[in-house]
């Protein structure tokens, strides 16, 4: 066959699925993408070159018509397959759908909501686009058999995504409200190739949709997990990134006696589109500008932003003597919330993950309290053990209530976040000196992170394989003590030195090696921390020069 002619397999692929599509304006899309063929064979190759697949994230993908994409199409053979699953376990109890605000979320959620009914099991929609974690607390609230969040939490734009939390029934009492983990994932991705016909799937009503009693119910616990007597003189500045947080976390602070905070004008309705920032996520360079803009204006004390579906929090402080504003790491939002809940004596396990910083180990000894170290995501940090007080990751996620929310919850990370920032500015302090205070203590401890591309996922596993076969012996000139391999449970690789600290582990969703960074420096004393973190600042800049070198194409 010439370069560029028609492919028959691929072509009829494209048919079939245009005689299945439940979509009329997905069967136009793809029907106009026939017609122009051969021109838009690279397209039609990419949309076809599989299913999206659906993981322990659910599926999340760009909005687009074909398997290869979030789509009716997609959402109705997902939700068929986690009815079917959820059948063949014997879960009984409702479906509850929420929904961020999204290009199509409301129609997806929607739809999975008939298919339920279709199939007999009830289906309770939320009542308007909200947070996740609010989704996350209705699961547990209503004794439902699972949950559905229709979101793409902080990806671009054009995308969609499609989270799966299972109840109490199948998830046990440390996975009741959490995300899906192993084996559910590969078992309902099993179930969904085994839908057969979209056209066949059996539809209902869109459900019953909930009262905004359930929203009010999430309101009122997340605002008693701060203590009445606290301080609440603080001036906050907050942006919902164009996100679902707003009206829910200005809810909260308020009931819990917060001043209402000075929101983000041109960010705080939600906007599909997200018209201000090139990357929705409160990491990536650049999107807290307006946020840190609002902050100086309004003279804040605390400057907070949420992603889109107001999971993850990010907290930004003014820098000492006035020189602007500096966004805390997530790792030093994570041991100052631990550090918190720890003073005010809060029982049970805090738990974070193998990249995070290891300085809430040596927290948890010293206060005597239970310490687990987990793989990375949250659907294993909250089940570090049913007895859980606390779980963080340093990609900006925060539990800080599991018997509220057993997920991350942005709402409820910054009104801790806000209690503490207000207790220490009532003493004449700030969260600066408070991690001042914990270096003092515990040492310095800085992290990082380099990221490696490669063309695909193959390569990724040969750097992998290169290195377990020969890890480096030294790391900033020190010896490697310990070489620990995870595999074949999870392809991890850590390597230990005596101030510092490697994790190798591939991205999983993209051709991405992810190395993390830690150096530790000893505790020095109150006067000497700022001498101490710049040459752990030093030592982590070098120590990322070297491990970048390390994995480098042809290294």
């Amino acid at each position: 066959m010439r370069s560029g002619a028609p492919d028959p397999s691929l072509l009829d692929q494209v048919r079939a699925w245009i005689d299945d599509d439940p979509d009329p304006a997905d069967r136009a899309e793809l029907t106009d993408l026939l017609r122009r063929w051969p021109d838009t064979a690279v397209e039609l190759a990419d949309r076809f070159a599989g299913p999206l697949q659906f993981g322990t994230a659910g599926l999340r993908g760009p909005l687009r018509a074909g398997p290869n994409g979030m789509n009716l199409a997609v959402v109705r053979g997902a939700a068929a397959g986690l009815n079917r699953w959820l059948d063949r376990h014997g879960a009984a109890g409702p479906i509850v759908i929420g929904y961020d605000a999204r290009h199509g979320s409301r129609r997806f959620a929607e739809e999975t909501a008939r298919v339920a009914t279709g199939q007999g099991r009830p289906a309770t929609l939320l009542p308007q686009p909200l947070p996740t974690p609010v989704l996350a607390y209705a699961v547990r609230a209503t004794g439902a058999a699972a949950g559905v969040m229709v979101t793409a939490s902080h990806n671009p734009p054009g995308d969609n995504g499609y989270k799966v939390y299972l109840g109490e029934q199948l998830g046990g009492a440390d996975g009741a409200g959490a995300q899906i983990a192993p084996p559910a994932d590969a078992e309902i991705e099993a179930a969904i190739r085994s839908v057969g016909p979209l056209t066949e799937v059996p539809l209902g009503p869109a459900g019953a949709v909930a009262g905004t009693e359930l929203v009010e119910a999430y309101v009122a616990a997340a605002a008693t997990l701060v203590d009445p007597t606290t301080p609440r003189a603080l001036r906050i500045a907050y942006t919902p990134l164009h996100g679902v947080g707003a009206r829910v976390f200005t809810e909260v602070l308020t009931r819990a006696g917060f001043p209402a905070p000075e929101l983000v004008p041109s960010q705080t309705e939600p906007d599909p589109d997200f018209p201000t920032v090139a990357f929705p996520n409160p990491e990536e360079p650049g999107a807290l500008d307006a946020l840190l803009a609002t902050a100086a204006r309004a003279a804040a004390d605390l400057a907070i932003a949420h992603d889109p579906d107001a999971d993850r929090c990010a907290v930004a402080i003014p820098a000492p003597a006035g020189d602007g504003w500096r966004m805390l790491t997530g790792d030093e939002l994570g041991i100052l919330l631990a550090d918190q809940l720890l003073r005010r004596g809060a029982p049970g396990r805090y738990a974070t993950t193998i990249v995070s910083s290891s300085l809430l180990r040596a927290l948890c000894a010293a206060r005597g309290v239970p310490h687990t170290e987990t793989l990375t995501g949250f659907k294993w940090i909250v089940r570090a053990g049913v007895d859980l007080a606390y779980g963080y990751e340093e990609a900006l996620g925060y539990c800080v209530a599991p018997q509220l929310v057993r997920d991350k919850d942005g709402i409820t990370a910054g009104l801790l976040a806000c209690e503490l920032a207000a207790t220490l500015r009532a003493e004449g302090r700030s969260l600066t000196d408070r991690l001042i205070e914990l270096a003092a203590e515990f040492g310095v401890y800085v992290t990082g992170q380099v990221s490696l591309r490669r063309a695909n996922l193959a390569e990724v596993d040969e750097v992998m394989a290169g290195l377990r076969q020969a890890p480096p012996t030294t790391l900033l000139n020190e010896p490697v003590a310990t070489v620990t391999d995870r595999w074949p449970d999870a392809d991890v690789l850590t390597l230990h030195t005596e101030r510092a600290r490697l994790v190798l582990r591939p991205s999983g969703t993209e051709p991405k090696l992810k190395a993390y960074l830690e150096v530790v420096a000893p505790a020095p004393e109150p006067a000497g921390v700022a001498d101490a973190q710049t040459a752990a600042r030093t030592a982590l800049a070098a120590l990322h020069d070297e491990v970048t070198d390390l994995l480098a194409p042809g290294a």
